[in-house]
């Protein structure tokens, strides 16, 4: 395959810690558990965080870095050469209207941010804290050797060994032997990593969800009169949230088919910024100290990269997933 066309496409996995809650709201009430409920999955009804929400912190957060806020809007009218700046080049810009005839300058962004998935969930026990996932999770997340291969729905599979039964919070699991895996190298040796490898519990799938969503952090708010500094009346409402030391994954894909990213930028050569992926982890690493997704202001929202990503080329991928498929049928 062309070398040319391979340097076009690159994925790089991020694993994500959250540091506080955090809250990524669906935009409105609603009848239910709570009043301010989360983003989930369609068919799991599993939390997540959106890429959208990833992708607009991550821009903005890039724009203020590169001391280009005007990068960060929807309209990019105020700088002269978008495309010579690194932020516009990664993630896209719009510059000029049509409205009167003037000529349009726009260009999309040549990174896709991909949603963050729950990979270790967080849940109290009578051994104490336990970080729950299911073997298909881990394998989706790039370990290796993942065993077992599927977990009854009755069983609780253990990084560590422990006697009889374990409850996670409200549930209680018949203890299965241990569960193993291969962590990617790049997340080995990370000192968190470490602190909860020898606390992961492994269910079934169907499980998983149940167990996420009994014990999501749910708090309880009240909006205050300004003329009085007491509660305001009628003003009372919860809303729920991903607890803190929850783990995540997910792909950032960069398909730079233009080629053409300004790494002689003056900021960019600052930061050693060489590819659109660079400017991509530089606005995440700032949603360590920012925060993203709703109640900022209430301590919500600050989430951490754990070690580095791990990079993969999908087109080498694709091209031994077929030698594979090939040497089998042979």
């Amino acid at each position: 395959m062309n070398d040319n066309l391979q340097s076009h496409y690159l994925v790089q996995r991020y694993l994500l810690m959250t540091l506080d809650p955090l809250h990524i709201g669906t935009g409105g009430y609603r009848l239910g558990r709570v009043d301010l409920s989360i983003v989930r999955e369609p068919g799991t009804r599993l939390p997540k965080i959106p890429g959208t929400s990833l992708h607009g912190a991550a821009r903005s957060y890039a724009a203020y870095l590169y001391e280009t806020p005007e990068a960060a809007g929807q309209s990019q009218e105020n700088i002269e050469e978008p495309e010579k700046n690194p932020v516009c080049y990664t993630f896209g810009y719009i510059k000029g209207k049509n409205s009167d005839d003037s000529e349009q300058n726009a260009h999309s962004g040549v990174v896709n941010v991909a949603d963050a998935h729950i990979l270790l969930f967080p849940v109290h026990s009578v051994a104490g804290p336990v970080w729950v996932s299911t073997p298909q999770r881990l394998r989706e997340a790039g370990f290796k050797n993942v065993q077992p291969e599927s977990v009854p729905d009755e069983q609780i599979y253990l990084s560590w060994n422990h006697p009889n039964r374990l409850n996670l919070g409200w549930l209680m699991l018949d203890v299965a032997p241990s569960a193993t895996f291969t962590l990617p190298e790049v997340w080995k040796n990370d000192p968190r990593w470490t602190a909860v490898q020898k606390r992961i519990a492994l269910v079934s799938d169907g499980i998983f969800s149940h167990i996420v969503n009994s014990n999501l952090e749910v708090r309880t708010s009240v909006s205050i009169d300004p003329r009085t500094g007491a509660a305001a009346d009628k003003a009372l409402f919860t809303y729920e949230a991903l607890p803190r030391a929850t783990w995540l994954w997910l792909d950032v894909v960069e398909d730079d088919y233009r080629k053409g990213f300004p790494a002689s930028d003056q900021k960019a050569q600052q930061f050693q910024h060489k590819r659109p992926l660079d400017v991509v982890r530089a606005g995440l690493e700032l949603a360590e100290y920012l925060g993203i997704g709703g109640m900022g202001t209430r301590g919500f929202g600050r989430i951490q990269i754990v070690g580095n990503p791990i990079e993969i080329n999908p087109l080498e991928q694709t091209a031994a997933q077929n030698d594979q498929k090939q040497e089998a049928a042979q």
